[in-house]
């Protein structure tokens, strides 16, 4: 009884902690839309919001509120389940893929969390492409089939990028990501590959210069065109919880960033800010372009610089 006692209150403060992170995000992705407005009206000479309260710092829970209470107008040629469940799930699978990040160092983690996290960044295609879909627009359809085209390119390069960081570690665990870089981190060690990285996350996140998803000029916003009201919420606040999680997970495996060390949250701060200021300051590619950019260079660098761990690999293998 008294074991099962200790049980029950482990599993309590676990399930506490886990909400008070994702609680935490939640405010972090309200004030990261306040830190986008606010450097990107100083990057264009302009102010940024300053009305609602004190220096407009209460501009992202009104901004909830007028998203909330806009009109739901009722479709009437759309597949309604799928249209009303797709930013759900995508909301949802943002969720589970910042639960699975460790809230301690040895309080929750995953032996097997790279498998885990593909898993959970694979399945964001299939939001797009269940809401383009499921709109039953042109302009929708349209926006889906370029973002999957583009979230699987970019996948492929991150997915290989992720696998040279298992080479390093032989390891799917965060714990031994973390053990490993605590001299010192990844990034240090192959820059190249960290910039791959960063490059192929910013496709991921679908934000400037590769946001073809939200191509307004083009695609009248893409596949979330027919959403409005909760639904266009919850696709906001996913991509947005996407930003702070990538950046997670960018630290985590390139500078040892850890939830107990909580000096190292400056450094997902950091993630965030260039992310912006690449956003106010770089045009919209070419999608020509940026296909290129995938399968002609990025893939080929990060292909070469995998044979070139095999190789040092196997000649360390063959001397010891």
């Amino acid at each position: 009884m008294e074991n099962l006692m200790i049980m029950v209150k482990d599993m309590f403060f676990i399930f506490f902690c886990l909400l008070i992170k994702i609680i935490g995000t939640l405010i972090g992705v309200a004030f990261l839309t306040l830190l986008e407005r606010k450097l990107l009206g100083y990057i264009q000479d302009r102010k940024g919001p300053n009305k609602v309260i004190y220096m407009g710092i209460f501009q992202p829970f009104a901004d909830a509120i007028k998203l909330l209470i806009k009109e739901n107008i009722k479709l009437l040629k759309i597949n309604k389940l799928i249209y009303l469940m797709s930013p759900m799930f995508g909301f949802f699978m943002s969720m589970m893929l910042l639960i699975g990040l460790p809230v301690d160092y040895y309080l929750f983690s995953m032996n097997l969390f790279l498998l885990y996290m593909f898993s959970c960044l694979s399945l964001g295609v299939y939001v797009i492409s269940f809401s383009g879909w499921s709109s039953n627009s042109n302009y929708s359809i349209l926006g889906g089939i370029r973002s999957i085209a583009q979230s699987l390119s970019y996948e492929v390069s991150m997915f290989l990028i992720f696998f040279i960081m298992f080479m390093y570690v032989e390891s799917l665990s965060i714990l031994d990501f973390l053990k490993y870089q605590e001299s010192l981190g990844f990034f240090f060690i192959n820059i190249t590959i960290s910039y791959l990285m960063f490059i192929s996350m910013i496709a991921e996140l679908n934000r400037m210069p590769f946001d073809f998803i939200e191509g307004e000029s083009e695609l009248v916003s893409g596949f979330n065109i027919e959403y409005m009201s909760g639904g266009f919420t919850l696709i906001f606040l996913g991509e947005y919880m996407m930003i702070l999680i990538m950046g997670m997970i960018y630290c985590i495996m390139f500078f040892g960033y850890s939830f107990s060390n909580y000096k190292n949250h400056l450094f997902v701060l950091i993630f965030s800010i260039l992310i912006i200021l690449i956003r106010g300051c770089y045009p919209r590619m070419r999608y020509d372009n940026l296909m290129y950019l995938c399968w002609y260079y990025i893939l080929s660098l990060v292909m070469l610089n995998l044979l070139m761990i095999f190789i040092i690999k196997y000649y360390f293998y063959l001397l010891y």
